[in-house]
């Protein structure tokens, strides 16, 4: 699941693979600004079926913040 979420943020985000790593600060490291992360989670909703509250939202740092809620979402 890992790689298939970093090519869509590397592609949404306009970056090299390379940069998106677990413990890569969306915004800090990533470039992210809040438009691109909006964009970017309503791509993973669409792809993996889900819906991402917005309290959760606020609490994605680090891309091993996403693969988290991800992962808790896939054990449903």
């Amino acid at each position: 699941m890992f790689e298939t979420v970093r090519k869509i943020m590397a592609k949404q985000l306009r970056i090299d693979e390379s940069k998106v790593t677990m413990d890569a600060y969306i915004k800090k490291d990533l470039g992210a600004d809040s438009l691109s992360i909006l964009q970017l989670l309503m791509t993973l909703e669409d792809d993996y079926g889900i819906v991402i509250p917005d309290e959760e939202l606020a609490t994605f740092e680090k891309v091993s913040d996403i693969m988290s809620y991800l992962d808790k979402q896939q054990k449903k």
